[in-house]
């Protein structure tokens, strides 16, 4: 089990993560980022498996872009959780510049 993430780079335009995999990524990019900027990513990262899906609106998925590509560019970052956090980043640009939900389910 784990997330399907909209707007991504496979054939059916999505990530596939397990829910263990988004939770140790939420907890390296917590431990990076200041906590005004891990309070806006809490939310979507956090383990949220057992609520099924949600939405992120198009606006908001421009912002946890850019702090997703913060954390991911910080030098403790480990570079596999560095990338994929850029992947998810570049998801969230692309649902923000298309003004679509970067939908989680």
């Amino acid at each position: 089990m784990g997330w399907t993430i909209s707007h991504g780079t496979d054939r059916n335009a999505e990530i596939d993560c397990s829910y263990t995999t988004i939770s140790n990524l939420a907890q390296h990019v917590a431990d990076v980022l200041p906590a005004r900027d891990w309070r806006v990513l809490a939310p979507v990262l956090n383990d949220r498996g057992g609520e099924g899906r949600f939405s992120v609106p198009a606006a908001e998925a421009s912002r946890v872009a850019g702090l997703l590509r913060k954390a991911a560019g910080r030098r403790r970052m480990p570079r596999d959780w560095g990338d994929l956090a850029r992947e998810l980043a570049d998801a969230a640009s692309r649902a923000a510049n298309a003004r679509q939900p970067w939908e989680w389910r």
